[in-house]
């Protein structure tokens, strides 16, 4: 017996919640399921870890089993749409699992697998069907989907949509959508972009909204080191190293992909066992990382945001923002990965004074609350010393190492070039169209065997710039000291 009884789900999805360990609604699936019964449009707003794929997910499974109809090819009763291949993956998963005694078919169409295999298997139609919009439109283009009967529709991560650059493919997709549907649409953020998006999707829709807009989980502390961007590694590393068995799982956020694989090496380097997930993977390889991930295999995944979305592991412990995001929102969307089913949580961002200053504004302005700060780990720079030694990639390249700022020893550099034993060169970037980089261009150079009250670095002397110059033909900048 379940509180999920008072619903009228049906016997059979009621005995799939109770295999599932699904006993007590939360407040967005005791508001928005009742509604959906009815028959309303539904906008709700409400962040991700809240339970809202169930809270579309169960009406509409016992709509679509005490209406069964046969199919036509090519159609689908049910279309919802997802912003990532994860999160479609996650919803599609979550619709087995409460309609696993339903005699329903469900399907996934995104990118990144054979377009053949979704074709085919649209091909005498599905009751539910979970893609992403570019495939979705693709599957269009081909005439290997009709979405004329479709009966209900579920518009995810709505916010995120937007953010991806989706804006024409729904637009189009809502025209070619029938007048006469169920729409349901979510986004945890509710900006003037949005609320426009769901005039043109529902019709007289039912609000339900189970936090404030754009604030975030109250289980998660939220934190900041004030940092400079060439230590962010080694502070990394070392509070991986001294969290320990004190960590389940961590998420780390970066804003590009070569960032995350980046990380990852280091991380690797440093002996924690770490997963990038971003854009450039295949489908396989962000399968196999998220399946290390949950298992606990590994316990640290480096992501970036657009892959991040559909992450679902309840045992992620902490949420490290290696890079502030440049929209705000974002911010709420990353910590959200973290204090989900009633847990708590805890949310670190490395911050660099010199260019994420104004991130740091904008998302304590969003919020409306300061991130507290939080000391750096005892003895910092020491053990950031020792961590500076070059790491040699185990890809079996015996000539390409890295040291801690992230030098390759192959003739491609990618920032932080080492200099001599006990000390490091910290000035702006120079960079040639070969792909060399190197800094040090002000002549600054840290010590980083004795303590300094600031973790900025002080010129050697005045004059920023002092000797630098550019070989011909986009070669090598030499650096003054």
């Amino acid at each position: 017996m379940t509180d999920f009884l008072q619903f009228g789900l049906g016997e059979r999805i009621e005995k799939a919640l109770t295999e599932a360990n699904y006993t007590v609604p939360t407040p967005i699936q005791r508001q928005a399921i009742p509604i959906l019964k009815q028959g309303h449009d539904l906008l709700g707003i409400a962040q991700t870890g809240t339970g809202k794929t169930a809270a579309f997910a169960l009406p509409s499974l016992d709509y679509l089993s005490q209406t069964y109809k046969p199919l036509n090819a090519r159609t689908s009763r049910m279309l919802v749409l997802a912003p990532t291949r994860e999160l479609a993956s996650q919803i599609a998963e979550s619709f087995r699992t409460y309609g696993k005694f339903l005699r329903l078919t469900i399907t996934t169409a995104f990118g990144g697998v054979p377009i053949g295999r979704q074709i085919r298997a649209l091909q005498r139609g599905v009751d539910i069907l979970v893609a992403t919009p570019g495939r979705l439109i693709d599957l269009v283009d081909q005439n290997a989907l009709d979405l004329s009967q479709v009966e209900v529709f579920v518009l995810d991560e709505a916010d995120q949509m937007l953010d991806l650059g989706f804006i024409h493919a729904l637009r189009r997709i809502v025209r070619i959508l029938p007048k006469k549907r169920q729409s349901l649409f979510f986004s945890a953020t509710m900006p003037p972009a949005i609320a426009d998006l769901a005039a043109q999707f529902l019709t007289n829709p039912q609000k339900v909204e189970v936090k404030p807009q754009a604030t975030t989980a109250e289980r998660v502390a939220q934190h900041v080191i004030h940092v400079n961007a060439a230590e962010k590694q080694a502070l990394l590393t070392i509070m991986l190293q001294d969290l320990g068995a004190d960590m389940d799982r961590g998420l780390i956020f970066m804003r590009t992909k070569h960032g995350a694989d980046r990380v990852v090496r280091h991380l690797k380097g440093g002996g924690i066992a770490a997963e990038a997930i971003h854009g450039n993977k295949s489908q396989p390889q962000r399968e196999r990382a998220l399946g290390m991930f949950r298992t606990g295999e590994i316990k640290i995944l480096v992501a970036t945001d657009i892959a991040a979305r559909g992450i679902d592991v309840p045992g992620v412990s902490h949420v490290f923002n290696f890079e502030l995001p440049n929209v705000p929102e974002q911010y709420v969307h990353r910590i959200g990965r973290t204090a989900r089913a009633g847990r708590e949580g805890i949310a670190i961002a490395l911050v660099s004074d010199n260019d994420e200053r104004g991130y740091l504004r904008d998302i304590e302005r969003l919020i409306r609350q300061k991130l507290e700060p939080m000391p750096l780990p005892e003895n910092f720079l020491t053990r950031a010393a020792a961590l500076a030694k070059p790491i040699a990639r185990t890809d079996g390249n015996s000539g390409d190492q890295r040291g801690f700022g992230g030098e390759r020893r192959d003739g491609r550099r990618d920032g932080g070039h080492r200099g001599a034993p006990g000390h490091r060169d910290t000035g702006h970037r120079g960079e040639r169209s070969g792909g060399e980089r190197r800094e040090g261009a002000d002549g600054q150079r840290r010590h980083f065997g004795a303590a300094k009250p600031k973790y900025s670095a002080k010129p050697a002397h005045g004059g920023a710039g002092n000797g630098s110059s550019r070989a011909p033909g986009g070669g090598q900048r030499r650096q003054g000291r």
